[in-house]
């Protein structure tokens, strides 16, 4: 076990009236150690250090530090330092197990939550799972250039002043805010000034502002169906009704949505998550008429429309709005890594106050040293050439998806890709996407099940395979080892049956 450092004042139980310094000191260690409080391996500060601490004499602490070592608890040699044995005695543990840790439960009390505690529920991250065919929302990490990035890094905090040590406002860096303004403009069509751009966290911390500062309880939002399960979150977290709409060929089905009574409407029209079709230009309109006459908002989240393949780019729905009704969210995880937790929100000029006071409450600003490196990164161009890259990267490695599942994956009906890191391929009437997806991953192949985004049924039932995160030999692999278990889904026997 590797031995823990210990470069901090050791907090001790106050010393009780009556009760010698070398008593003290030897019981006050024994407790910690048995409650796990100090854990084996760590290292305990220097005598004289202690003995500073405390106001004793270091004669005092060196002879507790040798009573503790002769009975075990410590270990450690004059001039290597004194540490938590590695191995506790047996009998100190069936006491720590037996009189002191049950005992320590039974005072612990279940807090009372609030109606919001109650609601919350966790919503898990990527994970650490092998890259393999077919992870789906995931870059291609391994050619991000992270050299450029250290460099830029390194250069930040050689020249790194006193007013940048001291943080931002709670909106964010304005530089990063006016880099990320003459992107979107120039790339996603998006109406705005440098004002307007909020640096948040990531499109969930997006989701969770527009959740607490426009919904109340009982309040109703439209999310699209199927569709991204972080928003529904985040909204039924704050106590809202959710509508869901169903979708057609040009996205959500406008037909489906209520004249009146929806306060907020979220959706993904620049590849819908996770069906992957691209909201048509007569759609969007539609939709913002919508939203004009029902008094709604919308949140657009545009999640990884950076990388389109076909067809002529479509402005945002936010450029396209006149009236002030479109939140637009986007992040840096599909297009950068994952762990950059920096991403955007773009609100109308009267929500900017209430929006900066809100996060002045929670995280204050992000992170500064992150918002500097990324503002070079943008400004320096690398940005740009690393998207062009990834396009170019991404539209071979769906070109080799594409030939191998009409070579190889019979029974699996690809969908067309106009954008986006995945795609959908629609299985044969009657066979069971779960069980393909079990069948898969003992293969050592990851496909998810369409039917876990939504509530709605299916004519056919469908597999999300992404194709960005791997390269040709992979997705090979992939299309062989999934057109196996489709041949036996296929054929075997009534395999092939839903349950």
């Amino acid at each position: 076990m590797a031995k823990r450092s210990a470069a901090f004042d050791l907090t001790l139980p106050s010393r009780r009236h009556g009760i010698a310094a070398y008593r003290w000191l030897h019981d006050s260690l024994c407790t910690e150690i048995l409650q796990g409080r100090l854990r084996p391996g760590t290292r305990l500060p220097a005598t004289r250090d202690l003995a500073s601490q405390y106001g004793l004499a270091r004669g005092t602490i060196i002879a507790a530090f040798e009573q503790l070592k002769s009975e075990g608890y410590l270990e450690g040699t004059m001039g290597s330092g004194t540490f938590v044995s590695r191995v506790l005695p047996e009998e100190l543990l069936h006491v720590q197990q037996g009189n002191s840790a049950a005992p320590l439960r039974r005072r612990i009390r279940q807090p009372r939550l609030s109606d919001y505690g109650r609601r919350v529920r966790l919503f898990g991250g990527y994970g650490d799972h092998p890259i393999r065919a077919f992870r789906s929302n995931l870059p291609a990490l391994d050619l991000f250039p992270a050299g450029v990035w250290a460099r830029l890094t390194s250069r930040r905090l050689r020249n790194i002043s006193r007013a940048q040590l001291m943080g931002c406002g709670p909106l964010g860096h304005p530089p990063l805010r006016q880099a990320i303004a003459e992107y979107l403009i120039t790339s996603r069509g998006v109406r705005c000034t440098a004002e307007q751009v909020v640096i948040v966290s990531g499109a969930q911390e997006a989701l969770d502002l527009a959740s607490r500062l426009l919904l109340n309880f009982g309040d109703s939002v439209c999310v699209e169906d199927p569709g991204y399960p972080g928003a529904t979150l985040a909204f039924q977290t704050v106590g809202a009704k959710i509508y869901k709409a169903g979708l057609d060929g040009e996205g959500i089905d406008v037909g489906e949505l209520p004249a009146r009574g929806v306060r907020l409407l979220y959706v993904t029209p620049g590849h819908q998550f996770p069906l992957g079709m691209t909201m048509s230009l007569a759609r969007r309109l539609q939709l913002l008429n919508w939203a004009r006459k029902s008094g709604a908002l919308i949140f657009e989240d545009d999640y990884d429309s950076e990388y389109r393949y076909s067809g002529r780019p479509i402005p945002s729905l936010q450029g396209l709005d006149r009236s002030g009704s479109v939140l637009y969210a986007g992040s840096f995880s599909k297009v950068l890594f994952p762990a950059l937790r920096l991403g955007y929100l773009v609100v109308p000029d009267n929500l900017l106050a209430p929006v900066g006071a809100m996060k002045s409450l929670t995280n204050r600003h992000a992170p500064m040293l992150e918002q500097l490196v990324l503002s070079d990164f943008i400004g320096e161009g690398h940005f740009g050439r690393h998207l062009r890259r990834m396009r170019e990267v991404y539209a071979e490695r769906l070109s080799i998806l594409m030939e191998e599942s009409r070579s190889s994956l019979d029974g699996l009906d690809m969908s067309e890709v106009q954008a986006g890191l995945q795609t959908v391929g629609w299985l044969k009437e009657g066979i069971d996407a779960e069980r393909v997806a079990a069948a898969a991953k003992q293969r050592n192949v990851q496909v998810m099940p369409a039917k876990r985004y939504g509530r709605g049924k299916f004519a056919r039932e469908g597999l999300i395979l992404g194709f960005a995160a791997i390269d040709g030999k992979e997705i090979r692999r992939g299309c062989r080892e999934l057109a196996a278990v489709l041949k036996r889904f296929g054929t075997g026997g009534g395999a092939h049956l839903a349950p």
